[in-house]
């Protein structure tokens, strides 16, 4: 049962965060309040009036917004036309229409207004798909705010924002409350809670297991997520490195527009270590990692892999030769969402033994060994006929993981291993990427995380504008790791 039995209530002009797993039941009670969901029973009351929302219009009638994870928006549209989708029959009528022509000049001063009163500057005739991700959530909001809501549900917003954007969305949030609104903040990042809520609510495998204010400690609120106490330390022992693994040298590649994105990197990951690349997202650190598994043409340079050269090798050989690799971008290059879970598992290794050969598959063998991995991994999922897609994202990141970790490997890549990921989920994530350091495989980890970078490294490669500035020490204090993410001058040697 996704939701059993809970019990909410949103103040005016508060920001209530609803904590828990990935798969706590969070965004199903969202979804039903967005009336995307219809319950089985229990009753949905504003101002007091119990209310039956049998669909989004009937949300925003009631003054409901919703901010989804995977953003609602016409990628090829400015932002003017996607505030205008969809708000035909809003309260107030039909504001962008004037004599049934869209009114295109109401709705560019219309955001141009809201994004003045709210700090949230969007600019109204950009298409949606050349903005970066934080500001496509802006305008999301601007949608929801152009209807006139008031409780706006954000549903796992910082999972796809960098440190910046998070920080930007946040004083976005206060704005908001300061302007009377409410809002329904869902996560599980428990300094973010603790950083802008007002109240807590914690959900626990479909029901509400209580309430906290935001100066509980960071270990009560985890072990009321998750039913146990959580280590929110890495626990390692010091690394013994072996031989480099993995050797880039002189790497030069562009990204999809044709810029520069890795300038000319060199780097080395021994077996035995973790090399954690420390950056603001969009440094270059994605294409250096597609470089290496063969996903993106290296321009010049080389990449080896124990000493073989293996730059222009396709993926699937890049794999066969002993690499893992969870991808940052886990909907769109880590699963099939269509496939089960069991399928999902086998995706690098299906047209092998045991689990296939040639175009033949062995279903026996794929679904005992993915029922014994949903067991190691503790993926959360009622069987292993179930399509990924209805896993949480936190347990479809486990099921990479799991595919990832359950062969021999070399080198083990690891891109934003926890993005959206539950404090319960990252701490085993952990210790799975410690574990394997700690049998000789090279960890090659990419984290917008400074902290998990600090956690997890051994040592420290810090990324600016497609170069590597320096590698140092994870216990270099944090201001001269952020200056140098920042770009600033290095001055010490690499380690």
């Amino acid at each position: 049962m996704a939701n059993d039995h809970i019990d909410l209530t949103v103040e005016p002009g508060e920001i209530h965060a609803l904590l828990g797993e990935n798969g706590a039941g969070k965004s199903t009670l969202m979804n039903i309040l967005y009336g995307l969901l219809q319950p089985d029973s229990g009753e949905i009351l504003v101002d007091g009036r119990p209310l039956q929302i049998r669909g989004p219009s009937d949300a925003i009638a009631a003054g409901i917004g919703m901010v989804h994870q995977h953003f609602m928006l016409v990628p090829v549209f400015t932002v003017a036309e996607n505030v205008m989708l969809g708000a035909e029959k809003v309260r107030g009528g039909a504001p962008w229409l004037t004599g049934g022509v869209l009114d295109r000049r109401r709705a560019r001063r219309e955001v141009a207004e809201v994004s003045e009163r709210y700090g949230l500057r969007v600019d109204p005739d950009a298409r949606i798909e050349d903005l970066p991700v934080g500001v496509q959530q802006r305008v999301e909001i601007i949608k929801a705010l152009t209807r006139e809501v008031d409780l706006l549900i954000l549903d796992e917003p910082t999972a796809v924002l960098t440190p910046q954007e998070t920080d930007e969305l946040l004083e976005v949030m206060r704005a908001l409350k300061v302007a009377g609104k409410s809002i329904v903040f869902i996560t599980h990042k428990l300094g973010e809670v603790q950083a802008i809520a007002d109240r807590i609510t914690v959900v626990r495998r479909g029901r509400t297991v209580g309430s906290a204010s935001p100066d509980t400690s960071r270990d009560e609120l985890a072990a009321m997520m998750v039913g146990r106490s959580v280590q929110l330390t890495v626990s390692k022992e010091a690394a013994t490195p072996g031989a480099p693994v993995l050797e880039v040298r002189g790497l030069v590649v562009d990204d999809d527009r044709g810029i520069r994105a890795v300038a000319g990197v060199d780097l080395t990951v021994r077996a035995g270590e973790v090399l954690g690349i420390a950056g603001v997202q969009g440094n270059g650190q994605t294409e250096l990692v597609e470089a290496v598994m063969g996903l993106r043409l290296a321009l010049d340079g080389e990449i080896s892999l124990a000493g073989e050269r293996i730059d222009g090798w396709p993926t699937k050989r890049v794999l066969r030769a002993g690499v893992g690799y969870v991808p940052e971008n886990r909907s769109v290059d880590g699963v099939v969402k269509e496939f089960t879970v069991a399928e999902n598992l086998v995706l690098d290794l299906y047209d092998r033994p045991p689990f296939g050969k040639g175009l033949a598959l062995y279903p026996d063998e794929i679904n005992k060994a993915a029922r014994a991995r949903i067991e190691q991994f503790d993926v959360r999922t009622s069987s292993e006929q179930a399509a990924v897609g209805t896993l949480s994202g936190g347990n479809q990141q486990k099921v990479i993981v799991a595919r990832e970790m359950s062969r021999p490997l070399k080198l083990f890549i690891a891109a934003q291993p926890t993005r959206g990921v539950d404090v319960g989920s990252i701490e085993f994530i952990h210790r799975q990427i410690v574990h394997e350091r700690d049998v000789g495989t090279a960890v090659l980890l990419v984290s917008s995380e400074l902290d998990e970078v600090l956690s997890l490294a051994d040592r420290v490669a810090v990324m600016y504008r497609g170069r590597i500035l320096a590698i140092v020490d994870p216990a270099t204090p944090r201001e001269e790791i952020g200056l140098l993410m920042a770009g600033g001058t290095p001055d010490r040697d690499e380690a």
